[in-house]
């Protein structure tokens, strides 16, 4: 018998399992992975940034503790002396935005100041001396938070996960197939190899493959698999150093290496486990943006990409996390970050956490992003955040 199962081993799940054992209130905590390898596992195709440019307060704050986090991850991992290195790199975020979206930013801007963000609000002409390589026609003003950065994101799933296991958490390479029911509760978990573990608690970390997880019991979720590509480039051209930039359309890019990663999401991508990397979309869509904004990258070389799944929320675009609101009791997800598991896993692995041992959160009240908006129809969007 476990007291809690969770279902997926990535980031978001290892960190549930990590704060779930750190001080041993939990009992015995299981994390069901089918792939230990994690070959298709969405966290280390990430591209790993961690930002506070956002406009709800919860998302802020989640932000705001899984930088600090981050920022400690090589010494709170640490297991036996050995410690937990992710490559964590303050090279900051910048947003750009036109001037028909400046009214929005500033707003936004506003909300990140009164939250302690240090952010900085830059006009054209400041954007230009900060970082001449920027094409800026179209760009009226930008946000930049210096402090802001990113991590090695399969780093950063290993660290969690090793130290869960180092406090007694449990790892079975297995796929969960089914949920046993006794009443309104999970009483059960079957798996793929013919085995059960029987469970006090479920929690759905399944990322994009959630939704499966989910129509198992018959609960509604607005979370599917989307993919997103990234590619690795090179320039010659002397460029000075950028942040992880970004503008409206949804073009980004950030320093890798001796290179940029770089992409720009479709939008209109039909929903489904694909992992097919598209060079032409690199060669049509993505090379020309990055060109107009960064005029040196028109001499980039494309080195190599990869595709990588969102569990993409159709409702708002935020996380769900919390109980199944209205079904079965003890059934908790922690999905639907479109882009965001990463980012904010140190947070939601504490916030679930609380709520299971504690039946409340403590250190941040999450309760806006919980089930209740997809019951209720209601989304909770982010404004003006690319």
């Amino acid at each position: 018998m476990y007291d809690v199962v969770i279902i997926g081993g990535g980031v978001v799940g290892s960190s549930i399992a990590y704060h779930l054992t750190r001080e041993g209130r939990a009992g015995r905590v299981c994390v069901v992975e089918p792939d230990p390898t994690y070959e298709f596992a969405s966290t280390p195709r990430a591209v790993g940034g961690v930002r506070r440019l956002f406009s709800l307060p919860e998302n802020i704050a989640m932000s705001r503790l899984s930088l600090d986090a981050y920022r400690d991850f090589e010494q709170l991992m640490a297991v036996g002396g050995e410690p937990a290195p992710i490559g964590f790199r303050r090279g900051g975020y910048l947003f750009l935005y036109s001037p028909e979206q400046a009214a929005i930013l500033e707003r936004n801007f506003r909300t990140q100041r009164d939250l302690g963000c240090p952010v900085e609000l830059l006009d054209r002409d400041g954007l230009k001396r900060r970082f001449p390589s920027l094409g800026l026609d179209d760009v009226a003003v930008g946000c930049h938070s210096p402090e802001d950065g990113w991590v090695d994101p399969y780093s950063a799933l290993l660290g969690f996960r090793r130290k869960a296991q180092s406090q007694g958490a449990v790892y079975l390479e297995d796929r969960v197939v089914g949920l046993e029911l006794s009443g309104r509760k999970v009483s059960a978990v079957s798996l793929e190899k013919g085995g059960r573990l029987p469970a006090a608690a479920a929690v759905n970390a399944a990322g994009a493959w959630a939704l499966e997880i989910c129509r198992m019991v018959g609960m509604r979720l607005p979370v599917e698999p989307l993919r997103r590509m990234a590619y690795y480039f090179e320039t010659r051209a002397e460029v000075e150093p950028l942040p992880l930039t970004k503008d409206l359309s949804g073009l980004f890019f950030k320093p890798e290496g001796a290179g940029f990663v770089g992409g720009l999401p479709n939008m209109a991508e039909p929903a489904g486990f694909n992992f097919e990397l598209d060079y032409g979309y690199f060669d049509r869509v993505v090379w020309p943006s990055l060109a107009r904004r960064v005029p040196a990258f028109a001499a980039a070389k494309l080195q190599r990409g990869w595709a990588g799944l969102y569990d993409q929320n159709r409702l708002d675009g935020n996380a769900i996390i919390g109980p199944w609101t209205g079904g079965l009791e003890n059934f908790h997800v922690a999905c639907g970050f479109s882009g965001h598991g990463l980012m904010h896993a140190p947070a939601v692995g504490l916030a679930v956490s609380e709520l299971l041992l504690d039946g409340r959160f403590s250190t941040i009240d999450l309760s806006r992003l919980g089930y209740r908006r997809v019951v209720d129809g209601t989304p909770l969007s982010e404004q003006g955040i690319i």
